[in-house]
C-alpha cells in the first residue's frame, strides 16, 4: 500500500473554508498534517451578510482532530490581511485555495514573494462548468470563472522557475451556491468529500503537474487540454483576404477530422506562423497536413522512418568560418586560436565543429515537410549531437546536404527523431550530423524505444579528469553565435525567454557544444584540425551567457571523453561526450611524400636544383627566408621553405627550421599562374587568392627566383 501523502509543516490558506468545497478540503489538509487558516466572511450564498461562526467552527472541527488551524474572517479582496493571518500564525504561507476573480488576484499578490522567497508554492484555482462552457443566465459569474483559468496558467508560467505550481478545478459538488441549482437527492451525490483528494494530490509536493485544468465530481476527475481543427491558410501571397475565400474554406477550417492541441502561446502562434512560411512561390498555400493528434499518430511516425529531405547548398566563406569561430569563444588571448579568426594567416582553418552549422539548416525547414511528422517547434528540444569529418573543412565551400529520417523512437514521455545529414564538395562525402531531436509530449504510440543507427553517447570514465581547461563567456555571446544561422528569440529576447521559463535569454546548446571541441583540441591536438574525426555529446542543462564553461576531459587513447559544467554552480550541461582523434601513425601515413601529385612540386624541384651552383650569390641578394603553404581544395597539401639567408641556399619540404620572414598560402593552381606569368602577385594578393604574412617588401624578390631559377 502506497504510504499517505502528509503535509507537515505547511500552511495552508483556503478561502470559502467555512462550508461545501472548502469546508473539506480544509479538514482534509489539517488530517494529513498541515497547519490551515480558515478563510470565511460567513455571508449567505449571495454574499450577504458577515459573520465568524462558519469559519470558528470548521476551525474547531480540525483541532478536535488534533490539528492545527487559525479563523480568518476577512473578504478576500482584502487579501494582505488574510495572507498576514497565516504569518503571524504559522510563520510561513504554502498553499493557497480560493475563489472568484478580484479576490484570487489579490490574495495571489499578497502571498506571492513570500513563495517566491522559499522556493515553494501550490496554488490552485476554482473555476466551473459555467466558465468552461457558458450558461445560461451567468454571464458576470461565468466571466469571473473563465478569467481564472487565464491567470491560473500565466502563474503556472511565471511560478515554474521557482517551484510555484498553479493548477485549476472545474468541481461538481454540492455548495451554497449550487443548492439551488440541482435537486437535493443531487448535491448530496456530489459531495465535496469527492473533489478534495484532487485539490491534495495536485498540493503535495512530490506532484509536478503545473499549468493545468481538471473536471472533478462524484468520484470521477478529468484533465481538459485545448483542441483545435487543422484550419485553412484562406489568404495567398500579395493578394487581398476576403470573406468570400473564408465562405469557401468554411468545411475545412471547422473539420475535426484531424487536430493539434497546442498548450502554450508558443505553439499557438508557431504552428499558424509555420503554416505561412509554407506559402509557395506561386502564391499558392499548402495547408500543414502533419499536426494530427496524437492518438493518430503511430502510423505517421513510423512512415516518416526513411523519409528523404530535400537537398539543398550550403555556401559560406572565410567570414562564416570566423564568424563561427569567434561565436565558440576562439579568441586573440589564445595565439594559435588566429588561424580560426585571421583570414591571413598561412594555416587558416575551419574549427570543425562548423560542420554542424552546415548542416543545421535541414533541422527546421525541410524536416517540417516529411507527411507524418507532427512537428510543434516550440516543444521541439535538441537532445544530442554527432558529427564526423572524413577530411578537414575546406576554408571556403559549396556544400551539398542530403538529409533522411534514420529512425524515430517512442520515449513514452517524447518522441525522438534521428536525423541524418551527408554533406557532400563535389562528389566527395565531406562529413556527416546526426541530429537527435526530442519532440516533448508526443510518445506513447507503441513504437520502439532503441535503434541501432543511434550514434550512442557514452559515460566518463571514473576517475578524476586529465585535463581541465575553462572559458568565461561573454554577455552577448549567444547574440554573437546566432549571427551563424540559429535565430530562435530565445537566446535573445528576455520577453520570449521568460515565457518559456528561463530568467534571461540562455545560450544555444551548439555554442557550448562548439566550446567544449575547441578545448578538446587545444589540450589534445595542438590545435590541428586534421587530427579532429568525431565528436558526439548530449545537452544537459542550459547556459547564461557571462557564466563560465569548464571542460573536465579524459585521454583513453584516441577517445577524449569529456563533460562541461558552468563553474559557478557545478551544473553539467554537457553530459557522456567524446571526441575521437585521428591517430598520429594515421596522421603520418596520410602526408604525401614530396607534395604527391601538386604541380608546384616539380617548381620547388627545379628551383632547388638550379640553387646548388649559384645558391651563395641569391643569398646576398635576398637574405630572407620564405616559407609556402600549397593549397588544394581549401587545405594545406604541401609545405616548402626556400632559405637564401643562411649558407649557400636551400630549398627543402616542410616549414621553416627557424623563423620564416615571409609566409604565403595560395591554391597549387594559383601558385602555377604567378610562376607562368599568368597571374600578377600583387592583384592575387588584393584580390585574396595570395595570401601573405610578415615581411611583405621582401616578398617581391621572389620574382627574380621565379623566373630566373626555375626556367620553367
Amino acid at each position: 500500500m502506497a504510504s499517505q501523502l502528509r503535509f507537515d509543516g505547511r500552511v495552508v490558506l483556503v478561502t470559502g473554508a467555512g462550508g461545501g468545497l472548502g469546508r473539506a478540503y480544509a479538514l482534509a489538509f489539517g488530517e494529513r498534517g498541515a497547519s490551515v487558516v480558515v478563510n470565511d466572511l460567513g455571508g449567505d450564498m449571495k454574499g450577504v451578510g458577515k459573520s465568524s461562526l462558519a469559519a470558528d467552527k470548521v476551525v474547531e472541527e480540525i483541532r478536535s482532530r488534533g490539528g492545527k488551524a487559525v479563523a480568518s474572517y476577512d473578504s478576500v479582496e482584502a487579501g494582505e490581511k488574510i495572507v498576514k493571518t497565516a504569518l503571524d500564525a504559522f510563520g510561513r504561507i504554502d498553499i493557497i485555495h480560493r475563489v472568484h476573480l478580484r479576490g484570487s488576484f489579490l490574495v495571489t499578490r499578497a502571498a506571492w514573494d513570500h513563495m517566491k522567497k522559499q522556493k515553494f508554492g501550490r496554488i490552485i484555482m476554482t473555476s466551473s462548468a459555467s466558465g468552461i462552457y457558458g450558461n445560461f443566465g451567468q454571464a458576470n459569474y461565468s466571466a469571473a470563472k473563465l478569467g481564472l483559468l487565464g491567470l491560473s496558467n500565466t502563474l503556472a508560467i511565471e511560478g515554474k522557475k521557482n517551484n510555484i505550481h498553479c493548477n485549476t478545478i472545474a468541481p461538481q459538488a454540492g455548495s451554497r451556491l449550487t443548492q439551488t441549482v440541482f435537486p437535493e437527492d443531487v448535491v448530496e451525490a456530489l459531495k465535496p468529500d469527492y473533489v478534495a483528494p484532487l485539490v491534495l494530490w495536485l498540493c503535495h509536493e512530490s506532484c509536478e503537474e503545473n499549468g493545468s485544468l481538471f473536471e472533478v465530481g462524484a468520484g470521477w476527475i478529468g484533465k481538459l487540454r485545448w483542441e483545435r481543427t487543422l484550419g485553412a491558410l484562406v489568404r495567398q501571397r500579395n493578394q487581398p483576404m476576403t470573406p468570400e475565400a473564408v465562405k469557401a474554406n468554411w468545411k475545412k477550417i471547422c473539420d475535426f477530422g484531424s487536430v493539434s492541441n497546442p498548450q502554450t502561446i508558443q505553439e499557438s502562434t508557431g504552428g499558424i506562423i509555420g503554416l505561412v512560411s509554407k506559402m509557395d512561390s506561386n502564391g499558392g498555400v499548402s495547408t500543414n497536413h502533419t499536426s494530427h493528434a496524437a492518438s493518430t499518430a503511430t502510423s505517421g511516425f513510423v512512415g516518416a522512418i526513411g523519409q528523404k529531405l530535400p537537398s539543398f547548398s550550403s555556401t559560406y566563406t572565410e567570414l562564416e568560418a570566423i564568424m563561427y569561430a569567434l561565436g565558440v569563444g576562439a579568441s586573440i588571448k589564445e595565439p594559435k586560436d588566429m588561424k580560426f579568426i585571421y583570414e591571413g594567416s598561412s594555416d587558416f582553418s575551419c574549427l570543425p565543429t562548423f560542420g554542424v552549422i552546415t548542416a543545421q539548416k535541414s533541422m527546421l525547414g525541410e524536416l517540417a515537410q516529411i507527411p507524418g511528422l507532427s512537428l510543434d517547434f516550440a516543444k521541439v528540444l535538441h537532445g544530442e549531437q554527432y558529427l564526423e569529418l572524413y577530411k578537414p573543412l575546406p576554408r571556403t565551400g559549396k556544400l551539398k546536404c542530403e538529409g533522411v529520417v534514420a529512425d524515430i523512437l517512442d520515449k513514452g514521455s517524447g518522441v525522438v527523431i534521428l536525423l541524418d545529414v551527408y554533406s557532400y564538395s563535389g562528389n566527395e562525402l565531406l562529413c556527416y550530423n546526426q541530429f537527435s531531436l526530442f519532440l516533448v509530449g508526443s510518445g506513447g504510440f507503441g513504437g520502439k524505444r532503441t535503434s541501432d543507427k543511434m550514434k550512442v553517447a557514452v559515460a566518463v570514465p571514473n576517475r578524476p579528469p586529465d585535463a581541465i581547461l575553462t572559458d568565461t563567456t561573454s554577455l552577448n555571446q549567444a547574440a554573437l553565435y546566432r549571427l551563424s544561422g540559429d535565430w530562435n528569440p530565445l537566446h535573445i529576447d528576455p520577453n520570449f525567454s521568460s515565457l518559456a521559463g528561463f530568467d534571461k535569454p540562455i545560450l544555444h546548446g551548439l555554442c557550448t557544444f562548439g566550446f567544449s571541441a575547441r578545448h578538446v583540441l587545444q589540450q589534445f591536438a595542438d590545435h590541428d584540425v586534421s587530427r579532429f574525426k568525431a565528436i558526439k555529446a548530449r545537452f544537459a542543462k542550459p547556459v547564461y551567457p557571462g557564466q563560465t564553461l569548464q571542460t573536465e576531459m579524459w585521454k583513453e587513447g584516441n577517445r577524449i571523453h569529456f563533460q562541461t559544467k558552468i563553474q559557478e554552480t557545478g551544473d553539467i550541461v554537457i553530459s557522456n561526450a567524446y571526441v575521437d582523434l585521428v591517430p598520429t601513425s594515421d596522421m603520418l601515413a596520410k602526408t604525401p611524400s614530396k607534395g604527391g601529385e601538386l604541380q608546384s612540386t616539380l617548381v620547388f624541384e627545379e628551383i632547388g636544383r638550379r640553387l646548388k651552383d649559384i645558391g651563395h650569390q641569391v643569398v646576398k641578394t635576398v637574405n630572407a627566408v620564405f616559407e609556402w603553404h600549397i593549397t588544394e581544395g581549401g587545405n594545406t597539401a604541401a609545405t616548402w621553405t626556400i632559405d637564401l639567408k643562411n649558407g649557400s641556399g636551400e630549398v627543402y619540404q616542410g616549414p621553416a627550421r627557424g623563423s620564416a620572414d615571409t609566409t604565403l598560402t595560395l591554391s597549387d593552381e594559383h601558385f602555377m599562374e604567378v610562376v607562368q606569368g599568368k597571374l600578377d602577385p600583387q592583384k592575387a594578393f588584393f584580390s585574396g587568392k595570395l595570401k601573405a604574412k610578415g615581411n611583405i617588401m621582401v616578398s617581391q624578390k621572389l620574382q627574380k627566383i621565379l623566373k630566373d631559377y626555375a626556367k620553367l
